[in-house]
Order: structure tokens, then C-alpha cells, then sequence
């Protein structure tokens, strides 16, 4: 990987995947293309709050196990846990065993179902911050990379408006970057023209 951060010729592809096979592989099937999957959405929703003080790799490394700790995802679940769950989920070394998270992980169940209701998938309350049409960036290097943008602010402010945690600006950016909200490989990076391409 270059120091600067700008893509190497015989690799076009982002630096900060760096070599790792899981990293890679995130990067060129998942990050940055649009999904309007709800319990997708969900998904990435609770990694990205799970991920919060750590590296994205040591989440996309406990991935499947929060798959099976968290019945798939299922938000109409999740929302129903109590005090059993808490604990069960606390005693998984499988994921990470914070409280505030995981409690953090049901109350979001239980918001993104509000929101569900209120405007029929969370895909179309989420993708109206952005207007139904990804951002394009086309940054040249990582240390040009943003960590919030307005967009992210405003999202930020909503959803803890309507009782989601661990959404800050930093996280919600995550977030957006990862569901194709806005196309944040580099312009050099071979994903970038195809994601660009994406409905």
C-alpha cells in the first residue's frame, strides 16, 4: 500500500483494503453499491454501531456470528429481546460484548420498524437523504476521504430524533459509504466507474 494513500498501478483498487482476503472481497462485491434491501439495510445499520472504536476488518471478521447471534437480522425479533438476550449476547465471544451496543442494537430494532411503519421500508426513508440518487465523489486519494458530510449530519440528527443509537455523523457517513449512497472509491479504483454504473 502506498503511504499516501493513492492507488498503486499493478492494484487500482482503494488502499485501505489493503491485502486481506475479506477486505478485498467487501470492497469488490459490497462497498459502495446501492442496496435497498431493508433487512440488509438493518444489517449494516447494527455493524456499523458495533464497529464504533474499532477497525471495520475486526467486524467484517465476527460478521457471520452476528448473523447467528442476531437471528439473521431480523429487526421484528431483535425488537423483542429482553433481558435473557441481553445476556446470552453478552456471554458470545463471537461479537462484541458491550452493553451499550448491544442494548443500543434493540432499541434500533425497534426504531427502524417505527420508521418501516411510518414511511414503508427503511430503504425509502434513508434513500431520500441523498433524493433516490447516489452521491459521486471522485477523490483521488484516501486522505481525501470525508469522516461526516451534511448529509450524514442531517441523517445523524434524525435518526436520534427518532431514538436510533450509536449514530453519530461518523457512523452514519459509514454507513452511506457502504449502501451506495454516496460512491467514495477512489476515481482510479477499478469499482468506482462500475458502481457509478449501478441503478
Amino acid at each position: 500500500m502506498d503511504d499516501a494513500g493513492v492507488l498503486r498501478p499493478d492494484r487500482p483498487r482503494c488502499p485501505w483494503c489493503g491485502d486481506d482476503p475479506l477486505y478485498v472481497a467487501y470492497h469488490d462485491q459490497e462497498w459502495g453499491v446501492p442496496q435497498h434491501d431493508d433487512r440488509v439495510l438493518f444489517e449494516f445499520l447494527i455493524l456499523e454501531g458495533a464497529q464504533a472504536g474499532l477497525s471495520w476488518l475486526t467486524i467484517l471478521r465476527k460478521r457471520d456470528n452476528y448473523r447467528k447471534a442476531f437471528d439473521g437480522f431480523d429487526a421484528a425479533r431483535i425488537a423483542r429481546y429482553g433481558e435473557a438476550d441481553v445476556a446470552r449476547l453478552l456471554a458470545d465471544a463471537g461479537i462484541v460484548r458491550n452493553r451499550l451496543k448491544i442494548n443500543a442494537s434493540i432499541a434500533n430494532a425497534r426504531a427502524f420498524l417505527a420508521v418501516q411503519r411510518e414511511f414503508g421500508s427503511f430503504d425509502a426513508y434513508l434513500w431520500a437523504f441523498v433524493e433516490g440518487r447516489p452521491i459521486r465523489n471522485a477523490w483521488q486519494s484516501t486522505a481525501e476521504l470525508p469522516a461526516t458530510s451534511e448529509v450524514s449530519d442531517a441523517l445523524s440528527k434524525d435518526l436520534r430524533r427518532r431514538g436510533f443509537k450509536f449514530v453519530g455523523s461518523t457512523i452514519c457517513y459509514a454507513l452511506m459509504q457502504a449502501v451506495g449512497l454516496v460512491n467514495d472509491h477512489l476515481a482510479g479504483c477499478f469499482r468506482h466507474s462500475q458502481v457509478s454504473r449501478s441503478p
